[in-house]
C-alpha cells in the first residue's frame, strides 16, 4: 500500500475519535477521571458585512485517551 499524507491524516482522525469514544465510555469510572477529562478549546470567527454574514465555530476536545489513540494510529501507520 502506498503511504501518503491523506492516509496518515485519516489514521490520526480515526485514532482521535476512537480515543474520545473510549474516554466517554470510561467516564463513569472514578479512578480514571484524569484520563477522561477533556481539555476544551473553542474558536468562533464571525464576519458581518451587512449583506453577507458568516459564523463558524470550531471546538476541540482532547483527553489523554484521545492523544493515546492518535499516537497508536501513527504507530499503526508506520507499521503498514
Amino acid at each position: 500500500m502506498k503511504k501518503n499524507g491523506w492516509i496518515l491524516f485519516l489514521f490520526i482522525v480515526l485514532g482521535l475519535v476512537a480515543g474520545a469514544l473510549v474516554a466517554r465510555w470510561l467516564e463513569p469510572v472514578q479512578g480514571l477521571s484524569f484520563l477522561t477529562k477533556p481539555i476544551v478549546a473553542t474558536w468562533s470567527p464571525a464576519l458581518d458585512l451587512y449583506v453577507l454574514s458568516f459564523d463558524f465555530t470550531l471546538k476541540l476536545q482532547l483527553s489523554l485517551f484521545s492523544i493515546v489513540g492518535a499516537a497508536l494510529a501513527i504507530w499503526l501507520y508506520r507499521k503498514m
